[in-house]
């Protein structure tokens, strides 16, 4: 082990702390479609220096600086996307790509300016909204080119520039007593969440260097507890209470500062904060994983999101590209130090579903070409509801959050599919696959892994050079697979579902462990008695091996129509066979249903592949028609809710004319709306008052329009159905109404496709 740790100081702390280790960069080729992703992902966004530069500019020396207007974080993309460009360069080892890193962090550092810092804050608006979030980023983007650096002359001039950096915030954040700032003020969210997430490249900076007040930079930080009123690092030491129920639920923030814990723990040994790291990660797959391994079902925070993937109410931004690959890496880090199984099936969840899910294979020019999308969504809804962290930049173009980190997410795979143990190797991931690992003797050993595998459930793994040597295979035997059949050279050796199965032998060249899990498409329920609404209960999915499988609007079929599998609930699993459709896919499954009529459905990451309402989805299927809309009856009116967790918005009419849009939580009630033909496929939509639903004179600085009520002025409209009760609505020029959340009131947009534009009419 102590020869495979990357040759870098950042892991000098790891040897006695882990018990899993990285392989050697270059150790894994992988096949199909996660190496497919992986060089997608390095061809399409990666290797493009102009993007590098846009992102670099952002730190230069002008005053107001990138960030200053509205406290923003357009200073996070260059590391964010850095570390993941490192990760990809660990697995491909690509000259081109090597370069293009070499040549920006040459030009982000000239970017520094005379205090040391580098930031997209002038100093006079510094350590506001995400300044120290983003100043994590640059600071991390370095440390792991540093990992991936073959110039030890370079690498010295990184180190000296990080050290600037961190030395200025040395000098100006920590004890108020000696007139510094408390870093948990330094920003106006969050309660501090994300300035304390800096913690890791500090930990990390003092492995580096071993200069003690790195370390007591991290110390203080520590103490601070990671949030302004409530220490989150004790309260997950504690492990009494799930992570959304802390005062603050940002997932993607609060995992982040858990990493840098994590690395705390490693430089001090202190064991309570490595029982509070695991502690917060198997509460948050206990509470907070959704069917397709990602987290945050309103909005982007922790909220109980096992139940709530389940809501037919909220319909807005969920599930979030930021949360899933950080959960993905914060599994990573825990399967490092614990070797825990469940671990590595967190990832394999994720990586299969939400991660292959999000990436945009197409080119899709509908989120400005982003390689990724940012939400997830669960139930009938399209990909492409909203661009997370999306920030205009000086030249005009735009980039977002969830497109620079994605390409962690697919750069992490190979980190995890085999590693190094200290009496063997540990196999996580199944696919087609070659590696090299060396023995605890120091042998090299070439394997090869035969496999279809997510589409069948026969795995080989094959030894092809010379062993003679006796040591460990650890095989992860899912927790999904309850029956299945381990052979070592055709002999049966006992395997348990959920853990490791280590086989500990003297292995030759040529030897061979067959594998066969168990692919059997089966029911998944929402929890019992434990429901997001009145609704949750009245839906099932489909799991076959780690593949959750979704309906599609280009499948034949309503795509919401109910579905039954009720008769095959005594033997446990569905009647399920590969099948093909003529556009581009993965996987494709029909399934017999209990009357013996088959439905058509793809796996997660295939389904929704338009990015718009051709392909509605769902992996909640409903199994009773429990909406309750009929056009010809008095409605309420809902508008989306969108980033809120609430279940939308009541429409009313107000005296002045302008519609009133306001929560339903507070107990504000709708005004019934009828909907009368128009001819010609139109309507009118009329208030109790006997008003109708106009358009206002009055237009915004944007140039939308108000949306009012008024007499009959022949305004008409058409309603598009969505899904279910949710419509559509659209002007006789073809703009949609859209609820405008900052102003509470409707307005007229361009048409496109936006949550915001996405309104439900149920009964009043």
């Amino acid at each position: 082990v102590s020869e495979s740790l990357e040759s870098t100081l950042f892991y000098k702390n790891r040897e006695d702390k882990d018990v899993l280790f990285t392989l050697p960069d270059g150790s894994v080729r992988l096949d199909g479609n996660i190496d497919y992703a992986i060089r997608f992902i390095e061809d399409y966004q990666l290797i493009n220096p102009p993007q590098w530069k846009r992102f670099v500019d952002q730190f230069r020396a002008t005053v107001p600086k990138a960030d200053d207007h509205d406290v923003g974080w357009r200073g996070e993309y260059w590391g964010k996307m850095m570390r993941g460009a490192c990760f990809t360069y660990s697995y491909t080892q690509n000259p081109e790509l090597y370069a293009t890193l070499t040549e920006t962090v040459r030009d982000m550092m000239t970017a520094q300016d005379d205090l040391g810092r580098i930031s997209s804050y002038s100093v006079e608006a510094q350590y506001k909204g995400w300044d120290i979030w983003a100043r994590k980023y640059v600071l991390l983007g370095m440390q792991y080119f540093i990992e991936i650096c073959k110039d030890s002359e370079l690498i010295g001039e990184i180190v000296q520039c990080m050290k600037k950096q961190v030395d200025y915030m040395i000098s100006t954040l920590g004890d108020e007593r000696e007139g510094k700032l408390r870093l948990t003020l330094c920003t106006s969210h969050w309660r501090g969440l994300n300035s304390s997430s800096v913690l890791e490249p500090i930990v990390r900076l003092y492995n580096l260097t071993g200069e003690q007040r790195y370390l007591d930079f991290a110390t203080y930080i520590v103490s601070l507890g990671g949030t302004e009123g409530q220490n989150i690092y004790e309260l997950a030491a504690e492990g009494k209470l799930y992570p959304y129920q802390y005062n603050v639920t940002k997932a993607y923030e609060m995992m982040s500062c858990f990493e840098g814990l994590l690395e705390y723990y490693r430089v001090t040994g202190i064991e309570k904060w490595k029982k509070a790291v695991i502690n917060l990660a198997e509460l948050i797959a206990d509470s907070d994983i959704s069917v397709i391994g990602s987290a945050g079902c309103t909005h982007e925070l922790f909220d109980h999101s096992r139940v709530r993937q389940l809501t037919t109410e909220y319909f807005g931004v969920m599930q979030e590209t930021c949360v899933t690959v950080t959960w993905m890496k914060f599994c990573y880090q825990v399967l490092c130090i614990s070797g825990n199984c469940r671990m590595a099936d967190e990832i394999e969840r994720s990586v299969y579903n939400a991660m292959l899910g999000s990436i945009n294979y197409d080119k899709c020019a509908s989120n400005g070409g982003f390689p990724f999308d940012s939400y997830s969504p669960l139930l009938l809804n399209t990909r492409l509801t909203g661009i997370g962290g999306k920030k205009i930049m000086a030249d005009g173009t735009s980039y977002g959050c969830c497109a620079c980190i994605g390409s962690a997410g697919t750069g992490i795979i190979p980190k995890y599919a085999v590693m190094l143990k200290n009496d063997g190797i540990t196999v996580n991931l199944y696919n087609k696959a070659g590696f090299t690992a060396k023995t605890p003797l120091g042998k090299t050993v070439d394997y090869e892994m035969i496999t279809d595998y997510p589409l069948d459930g026969a795995i080989k793994l094959r030894i092809t050079s010379e062993a003679d040597e006796a040591y460990v295979i650890a095989l992860r035997i899912p927790y999904w697979s309850s029956r299945c059949s381990l052979k070592v050279n055709g002999v049966a050796t006992e395997a348990k579902a959920g853990s490791y199965c280590e086989i500990h032998r003297f292995w030759v060249k040529g030897d061979e462990i067959t594998l066969e899990l168990d692919m059997s498409c089966v029911t998944v329920k929402p929890d019992d008695g434990e429901y997001a609404d009145a609704n949750s209960k009245h839906h099932v999915a489909l799991r076959r091996g780690p593949l959750m499988l979704a309906r599609d609007s280009r499948l034949p079929g309503e795509v919401e129509s109910p579905v039954d599998f009720s008769a095959y609930e005594k033997q446990g699993c569905v009647p399920c066979v590969h099948s093909s459709v003529d556009f581009e896919h993965f996987y494709c499954f029909e399934v017999t249903q209990s009357d013996g009529s088959i439905l058509m459905l793809l796996d997660y990451a295939s389904a929704g592949r338009t990015w718009d309402r051709r392909s509605v989805t769902t992996v909640w299927m409903p199994t009773c028609k429990y909406w309750n809309t009929d056009l010809d009856k008095p409605l309420k009116w809902i508008a989306p809710p969108v980033w809120d967790n609430g279940a939308g918005y009541a429409i009313s009419e107000a005296e002045n004319g302008i519609l009133t849009v306001r929560d339903i939580t507070d107990g504000f009630k709708a005004s019934a709306v009828n909907v009368e033909d128009a001819g010609d496929g139109y309507v009118k939509l009329r208030f109790e008052s006997g008003k109708y639903l106009g358009i206002a004179v009055l237009n915004d600085k944007n140039g939308s329009h108000t949306v009012a009520v008024a007499d009959d002025i022949g305004c008409r409209w058409r309603l598009d159905r969505f899904a279910q009760d949710r419509y559509k609505i659209r002007s006789e020029d073809g703009r949609a109404l859209s609820n405008d959340r900052q102003n509470r009131r409707l307005e007229l947009v361009e048409n496109g496709f936006s949550t915001t534009q996405i309104f439900r009419f149920v009964l009043a």
